[in-house]
């Protein structure tokens, strides 16, 4: 099957050589070509340019994108969509002055969604997980990363992993699967952390690695949660595995997280709404990249990961939607572009390179995904008819997307 895109109003992220990722300065250029046509080819990018050269190409089905912008589909790093039910009355209560911390004292938050994990069964949560990533794909998502850390127990862990195996098997989009192996202290270990981290060095970390459920290992280094010695033997656990390491850092607290996390190779250190100077020295020499997750910061009312220190630092940056039934109820990588530019102060341009090239890279799939580049796999949006690629970050409360396409069919 191939297919054959023509009068686009502009091709947007085209990529002659495979960039994988963009960092600082660079982030502010977006290459695109005006007037434009895409040729598809099974499920990859063949060719592209400018209409004026279009000769000799023949498709099976041709679209006319006149007045429509194309991009990458979006590449959304840090999701956790393998969920039961939900948490609207503790969406109440922060409205009424409890914060997220008082509400996970009281036995909420994550351990209010284990509770409910361990109670559902996995074709009850396949179904529940079917309808967002279904949801999430109409809205321009075509790479996802999907974390556990909903079971807190070894079985409801491995339930939650295989969860993700069928959606990865199920679905056309690329899903990576992350073992967020420490997520909270579950109930029965309230006064015994050590004995849960055992549990998780000593069973769960080789449980999931016998059945090759997870690509990556993931902690919540957080005060409350887990400090630097825990996350480190987590850490170290994981990569013994072969699982490498990405986390959750600095989303209330910066202690030294992600000094660590570059210490063990991190893919990705997420979050970062708290951030000090040593932190971005750090990551200066290294190959992990930040990842922002500003719809995150907009529901719960915290401070935004400061972009622009990242970016003017010389550093790349990613976006993800964090979407978990917490602290971000949403998968819509359209609302976090925006949001990154109306809260972050980025420009569309950096927005739009870090959540699709730099998402891919926070994946480790920018060598197939994340850009319009001959080779590359065949996801893309095709807009409504707008005025620019602009007016996806300006016309926030809209939906601007026509049509989209995963690995060369239209979805």
């Amino acid at each position: 099957m191939s297919l054959l895109i023509i009068n686009i109003k502009e091709l947007v992220q085209v990529r002659d050589t495979n960039v994988t990722i963009v960092k600082g300065e660079d982030m502010k250029w977006l290459p695109t070509i005006k007037n434009a046509y895409l040729f598809i080819d099974h499920d990859t990018i063949v060719e592209y340019g400018k209409m004026e050269d279009l000769a000799g190409l023949e498709a099976d089905e041709t679209i006319d994108a006149y007045g429509k912008t194309v991009l990458p589909t979006w590449c959304d790093s840090h999701t956790h969509i393998v969920y039961a039910g939900d948490r609207t009355q503790e969406f109440v209560d922060r409205i009424n002055g409890l914060s997220y911390e008082d509400i996970a004292n009281r036995g909420g938050g994550i351990l209010n969604s284990a509770e409910n994990l361990q109670n559902a069964s996995e074709d009850e949560l396949y179904n529940q997980a079917v309808k967002r990533l279904t949801e999430v794909i109409k809205l321009g998502t075509g790479a996802i990363e999907i974390k556990s850390g909903y079971g807190l127990t070894v079985a409801a862990e491995l339930k939650m992993l295989r969860v993700i195996k069928r959606l990865k098997k199920d679905f056309p989009i690329k899903v990576k699967p992350t073992l967020l192996a420490a997520h909270a202290i579950p109930k029965e270990f309230k006064n015994n952390k050590s004995g849960f981290i055992d549990l998780v060095v000593n069973e769960l970390i080789p449980a999931v690695a016998k059945e090759h459920l997870a690509d990556y290992i993931d902690v919540f280094c957080e005060k409350g949660y887990f400090d630097l010695d825990d996350t480190q033997r987590v850490l170290e656990a994981g990569t013994k595995h072969g699982l490498i390491p990405k986390i959750h850092v600095n989303q209330f607290n910066a202690f030294g997280g992600v000094g660590l996390g570059v210490k063990h190779n991190a893919l990705s250190v997420d979050h970062l709404e708290e951030l000090h100077p040593e932190d971005i020295d750090v990551l200066k020499q290294s190959q992990t990249i930040p990842v922002a997750l500003p719809g995150c910061s907009y529901f719960l009312s915290i401070p935004y990961t400061p972009a622009r220190q990242l970016i003017d630092a010389g550093l790349p940056l990613a976006l993800a939607t964090d979407y978990n039934p917490g602290s971000t109820p949403s998968g819509n990588m359209n609302f976090v572009v925006s949001a990154a530019c109306v809260k972050m102060k980025m420009t569309p341009e950096e927005a739009i390179n870090a959540a699709t090239i730099n998402g891919a890279y926070a994946m480790n799939v920018s060598n197939m995904y994340g850009s319009i580049c001959r080779g590359k796999k065949a996801n893309i949006i095709i807009t409504k008819a707008i005025p620019s690629y602009h007016y996806l970050a300006y016309a926030f409360g809209d939906n601007h997307i026509d049509t989209v396409i995963i690995n060369g069919q239209k979805y």
